[in-house]
């Protein structure tokens, strides 16, 4: 897609694409209870945390012949795609029970290019390299830019999607950059994933950079560390020590994060990006989206941008990417004028796909193919609504007893469009939250919008046209705000 003349800015490449990604590790598919677009925990679950060591991918399906990869692929081939076996209990989506769900068309001819000129696509992707033979990308996060519009897209793509890979068939999407790497696709790993999204979506993907775990808690340290927003408390296995031997059951111990403002080093960011034994992929989606927009508001902070020849130096071992250091520079300036409230996020779940079990027993997420190009649409065009929402001034002061609660109705409103301030509460014992519309002119469907977003009541609502007020809301958070959200849908 070409590159546009810019009108007004777009992040850094290294923030957005080069250095601050997620990853995540190849660890045992415990069989879920049910696939849930989010599933948040907040009780101690079982007591098993070891992780199943990685299996080797079989390039012989059940049913299917063997397919044998050219040196280099010039041209995308279906190879033969096996049959799926469907369940007599098949698991429910989030909207409906599974029995209720039509089996979607699977893609087997390459889908119409998508049209998208104002647009500068990257996929961010994260996986184990230290192994020697486990470099499955289980962090993929496909990030839009539109430089005209100042707008960044974030769409969360699931490690399981079921996708017909060209000229190996059908498998994970995880799987393809190592199928690319091992047979020697043209273009590598990044090509054969790059294709695989142009084959099943119709998507061209313009650059890719990939991070493995030691590259990324550097980058995490050498930041300073990162405050994450945490609005669900959040329960799950890790080492007592990142030195310990993850091997040994002994070594791993329940810990909960948050609700609130919590800072983490590199080592509690992987593990809060990475970990899923007692959530799903879908969760695990949301959480690293969350550790994405930390890592881009530490950054600016911190003036990083002054240090991006040193910085890409010192990371240039631990990440892949096809963008060099002057294409780096070129765009650094103008990540001073994007802030979280200027990224929408989207999720690959819920209706977007349908669990089913492949010949093998293996737990996929069938691709409803009409409704992802619907949400890539969508993420792919400018969104006016989220121009409206930038145009107004929400301040935000904590008046409740917990620090940080301010900070997460402050993010919260960044998912859904809202530019933020922080002012101080006259005092920190206000029982209830409210919004206080400071408008002259006092338009209900636009309050409406920030109370819904908000999660508040129109109780919660207190008219109070101001004269040349600098703030359109004012939002006192009281010691009664339910902090925990799903951002699904929240995107403007």
């Amino acid at each position: 897609m070409p590159l546009v003349v810019m009108k007004i800015t777009l992040p850094s490449l290294l923030i957005v694409s080069l250095t601050f990604l997620l990853v995540s590790c190849t660890t045992a598919q415990a069989e879920p209870a049910a696939y849930q677009p989010y599933y948040f925990v907040t009780a101690p679950p079982d007591s098993t945390a070891t992780p199943t060591p990685f299996q080797p991918i079989n390039l012989v399906s059940s049913a299917a012949q063997p397919v044998i990869l050219p040196t280099h692929a010039q041209t995308l081939v279906t190879a033969t795609l096996p049959p799926l076996i469907v369940t007599s209990t098949p698991f429910p989506t989030a909207s409906a029970p599974a029995e209720a769900q039509p089996m979607p068309e699977l893609v087997t001819t390459p889908q119409p290019l998508i049209d998208a000129p104002d647009t500068i696509t990257f996929l961010l992707l994260g996986s184990d390299l230290r192994s020697g033979q486990s470099y499955r990308t289980d962090t993929i996060v496909l990030a839009i830019i539109r430089p005209r519009d100042g707008q960044v897209s974030l769409i969360s793509i699931p490690r399981d999607l079921w996708v017909n890979i060209p000229t190996v068939g059908m498998q994970r999407i995880n799987t393809a950059f190592q199928y690319g790497e091992i047979y020697g696709y043209s273009g590598g790993g990044a090509g054969l994933l790059k294709d695989t999204l142009l084959f099943n979506f119709g998507l061209q993907i313009d650059h890719t950079a990939l991070v493995d775990f030691d590259g990324f808690r550097r980058i995490i340290d050498t930041l300073g560390g990162i405050d994450v927003p945490i609005f669900c408390p959040y329960t799950d296995w890790r080492l007592i020590d990142p030195s310990y031997d993850p091997e040994d059951e002994n070594n791993w111990t329940l810990f909960t994060a948050g609700p609130g403002l919590i800072h983490m080093d590199g080592d509690y960011a992987l593990w809060y990006a990475r970990s899923r034994k007692k959530s799903n992929d879908f969760d695990r989606g949301r959480r690293q989206q969350e550790v994405l927009r930390s890592i881009y508001a530490q950054a600016l902070r911190t003036n990083t941008l002054a240090s991006l020849p040193q910085l890409y130096s010192d990371f240039s071992t631990t990440i892949q990417t096809d963008l060099g250091l002057g294409d780096i520079l070129q765009f650094a300036p103008l990540a001073l004028h994007l802030n979280n409230a200027d990224i929408r996020s989207y999720y690959i779940a819920g209706d977007l796909v349908i669990p089913w079990i492949t010949p093998g027993g293996a737990y996929v997420l069938l691709p409803n193919t009409e409704l992802i190009q619907q949400t890539i649409n969508t993420a792919l065009a400018a969104s006016p609504r989220q121009q409206e929402r930038q145009a107004l001034t929400v301040e935000i002061q904590n008046g409740s007893p917990y620090d940080g609660w301010d900070a997460l109705v402050a993010e919260r409103l960044n998912y859904a469009g809202y530019d933020t301030s922080f002012n101080l509460a006259d005092n920190r014992d206000h029982a209830q939250t409210l919004l206080y519309d400071l408008t002259s002119d006092q338009d209900r469907t636009r309050s409406a919008s920030l109370l819904a977003s908000l999660g508040l009541p129109d109780s919660a609502l207190v008219s109070v046209p101001t004269a040349n007020s600098r703030t359109s809301y004012a939002v006192i958070v009281g010691s009664d705000y339910n902090a925990c959200f799903d951002p699904q849908g929240l995107a403007p």
